[in-house]
């Protein structure tokens, strides 16, 4: 079963980082992805955008997929169903990224397997506004 790292090792995870790519962030000011992205870059974080049909989201270029980023992520946060988890995992492995936030309300424990398995940081089932607001500045 798995084990999100402790409040300690998360916020540690948020204070080294700088750049999120978020995976589904919506172009619609309703939806959880926009408000949580957009209080992450308020909170100074420079949030990419990951949506295959969006040109422009929250100020910032959109790309519609991870390879497609020409810099570097130091996080990427998930807010896409629990069945496309496993394809997010894979495409970072593939690029050798080192940490994956999967948002609140989604659970794919063989893909969060498979991620710790290559090496990278995995927290699921959290949210990383909620965290990084509530335990962490």
């Amino acid at each position: 079963m798995f084990n999100n790292p402790d409040q300690q090792a998360r916020c540690a995870l948020l204070k080294s980082i700088k750049t999120i790519a978020v995976v589904g962030l919506s172009p619609n000011a309703a939806r959880p992805s926009y408000g949580v992205s957009r209080a992450m870059q308020e909170f100074g974080f420079r949030v990419i955008p990951v949506h295959p049909a969006a040109k422009e989201i929250l100020g910032e270029k959109v790309y519609p997929s991870l390879k497609d980023i020409p810099h570097p992520v130091d996080l990427v946060d998930v807010f896409r169903s629990a069945e496309f988890i496993d394809g997010v995992v894979d495409e970072c492995l593939a690029l050798s990224l080192k940490a994956i936030w999967i948002q609140e309300g989604i659970v794919n424990e063989s893909a969060a397997a498979r991620a710790l398995a290559g090496g990278m940081t995995v927290v699921m089932d959290r949210c990383i506004y909620r965290d990084y607001r509530d335990q962490c500045r």
